[in-house]
């Protein structure tokens, strides 16, 4: 009657290198958004996943020896070399944050299990950012104070984000107009815009204290594979600060808003289109 003869099947990783590489490169990408830079150490271990030799588990194993952390934030699995090569002088201008946060995106990137509610964003900030010393804010809950950030691309000001009293509502209105939608009426340009729309908006929310824009963009790009579209990844690999900005510009509560920006880099980014994303 249950169809228990049936067995669930564990999710298997996606095993094609191209795509492996491709969601390494958004995440390293996407640190630029924090001016952080990945150490050239984890550019070695994620060569090793992408080839199939090393799981994520894995990696953060040996990044918890190369930093000299004593926890292990996955389990007990250990291994054999932990005596190794491992513990070695680490980069300057690199960040400890950067490595873990980028292992983290290009492991939620990797599956394609995905939820249109906030809780899948609340669940990305925390798997990104959780156990990170460098971190030094709440992870995967909203934040609870109001906040504002002096932004280059608008002279200084800040964008006004929402009041820490409302997120959770607002974000479940939003969410909840979303999944509403019907989207089989729209032509594929329209409906690439109405759904950058939608992220753009949960931008505006700004619902934690920090490590937004990387959370919002890996949802973001979830989200869009979801839904079908053949995404081209180079705008978030190579212009994620642009990406920030046109976020910015879109929800700017004064003279100078536009979504122009944004629009190029919909268009980019799912339409194909060959915009210089130069603000």
């Amino acid at each position: 009657m249950f169809r228990e003869e049936i067995p669930y099947v564990a999710e298997v990783i996606n095993k094609c290198p191209d795509f492996r590489r491709s969601n390494w490169n958004i995440a390293f990408g996407l640190q630029a958004i924090d001016g952080k830079k990945p150490s050239a150490f984890l550019a070695k271990l994620a060569e090793k996943q992408i080839a199939g030799e090393m799981t994520f588990e894995e990696i953060e194993l040996r990044l918890n020896l190369y930093y000299g952390k004593a926890l292990v934030p996955r389990g007990t699995m250990m291994i054999e070399d932990a005596k190794a090569s491992y513990f070695v002088e680490i980069e300057e201008e690199t960040s400890i944050e950067a490595d873990y946060s980028s292992t983290r995106i290009a492991e939620i990137l990797s599956t394609e299990s995905f939820a249109l509610n906030p809780g899948t964003l609340l669940g990305y900030h925390e798997q990104i950012f959780s156990g990170i010393e460098e971190f030094h804010y709440p992870v995967g809950q909203f934040r609870k104070v109001n906040i504002s950030k002096r932004e280059e691309v608008l002279n200084g000001d800040s964008v006004l984000y929402s009041n820490f009293e409302v997120i959770r509502q607002t974000l479940n209105w939003d969410f909840e107009q979303e999944k509403d939608y019907d989207y089989l009426t729209l032509s594929k340009h329209e409906k690439a815009h109405r759904v950058m729309k939608f992220i753009s908006g949960i931008w505006q929310i700004h619902p934690f204290r920090e490590g937004n824009t990387r959370t919002i963009a890996a949802f973001a790009i979830k989200y869009l594979r979801y839904l079908g579209f053949e995404v081209d990844n180079k705008p978030f690999e190579r212009h994620s600060v642009f990406f920030r900005d046109a976020l910015a510009l879109a929800n700017y509560h004064k003279e100078g808003k536009t979504e122009k920006y944004l629009t190029m880099f919909t268009e980019n980014l799912l339409l194909g289109g060959k915009h210089d994303l130069i603000i």
